[in-house]
């Protein structure tokens, strides 16, 4: 097997790894929050990455990999960042409308993109530019109802779509800057994100439900799912580093998409939620936005890689991870919508 191939099986491994593990914990988590009325989604979460960070300290015991010290300062304010983005996300769900917060999930995707040209000078082609748009559009006709503004909910959307853009973009710039590992890197960064969230998540929750965590009814059957729910976390959050690292956090944006499109359908296939023409057509309009990406993305990659040298170094950096990535071995870098209320986050993808 040469490296390019075994480079990328470990890319299309690391994918379907992501997408298995966040529709599992999606359907795990709506269980819990929908059935077993455990609304506590900032908590969990907090939850999920310290099951994470003991799940890596014993493989890292075992000598499954290696530990590689960096910058201090870096890995804490990354993990700080990312724990806060967290925190937005589940605090612009609880103040604004399904509809709104589906928007501000949406423009994650071309805030990136304007956050890589600026910052760091990538080209984005037009056909990569008209592929996100007809996904955009897809998802947004499958998943966005109504549009509901307020003030404070716009101003912690427009906080969440920044801070959620820079911990992406920095997730894959660590790797590649101090060329770590995407379990190295997961596995420096998470106390400072579990302690993040283990501080503001019960002030959060308690902002939203009106509840308060620590006086919940623990029953075996919230626990049950809790474990569970905590287990799979150790594999979502192991994919989302290993898929940003290998490819770019737009990919990444445009694979959480294909996950609430398959969150929709699993929605309406298990527990036969109300499902639309709008429903199907914005999925498959989605699903045509996600195969031109993929495609374009691998074209872009192998004309650049059949340019001679000399112009390699001069062309600017672009956005050339497909889905599937097709690359030779040198350039190798190192949620179902439910309505508001008690199931105010069971269409959030907890992937921390």
């Amino acid at each position: 097997m040469t490296e390019s191939t075994g480079f990328q099986l470990g890319t299309v491994g690391a994918l379907s790894l992501s997408v298995i593990s966040s529709v599992s914990i999606v359907i795990c988590n709506k269980a819990l929050i929908s059935t077993l009325g455990f609304n506590f989604a900032t908590t969990l979460t907090s939850w999920h990455l310290l099951v994470t960070f003991c799940s890596l300290h014993i493989a890292l015991w075992l000598k499954l990999f290696e530990h590689k010290p960096f910058d201090a300062r870096a890995v804490m304010g990354f993990g700080i960042l990312n724990g806060i983005s967290i925190g937005l996300l589940n605090l612009c769900l609880g103040f604004n409308s399904v509809g709104f917060y589906q928007m501000t999930k949406l423009a994650i995707i071309p805030c990136t993109v304007l956050l890589e040209t600026l910052s760091f000078k990538k080209d984005f082609s037009r056909k990569i530019q008209f592929s996100l748009v007809i996904l955009l559009l897809g998802v947004g006709i499958a998943t966005v109802t109504d549009l509901q503004l307020n003030l404070l909910g716009s101003v912690l959307s427009l906080l969440a779509i920044v801070t959620t853009c820079v911990a992406q973009i920095m997730t894959n710039t660590i790797q590649k800057r101090f060329k770590v590992s995407s379990t190295q890197l997961l596995y420096q960064s998470c106390p400072y994100q579990a302690t993040t969230l283990f501080i503001t998540g019960p002030f959060v929750d308690g902002l939203l439900t009106n509840q308060n965590v620590f006086a919940f009814k623990y029953t075996p059957h919230v626990l049950i799912f809790i474990v569970l729910s905590c287990l799979i976390s150790v594999s979502v959050n192991f994919s989302t580093f290993l898929v940003i690292g290998k490819t770019s956090p737009v990919t990444y944006q445009v694979l959480g998409h294909l996950k609430t499109c398959l969150v929709l359908a699993f929605g309406y296939i298990l527990p036969h939620d109300p499902f639309s023409w709008r429903n199907i057509l914005g999925i498959l309009i989605a699903i045509v936005g996600m195969g031109l990406y993929s495609y374009f993305c691998a074209v872009d990659s192998q004309s650049k890689q059949s340019e001679p040298p000399a112009q390699l170094s001069q062309v600017k950096d672009g956005e050339t991870e497909p889905l599937i990535i097709i690359e030779n071995g040198s350039n190798k870098g190192n949620d179902s919508v439910g309505p508001k209320g008690p199931i105010w986050a069971s269409n959030k993808d907890l992937h921390a």
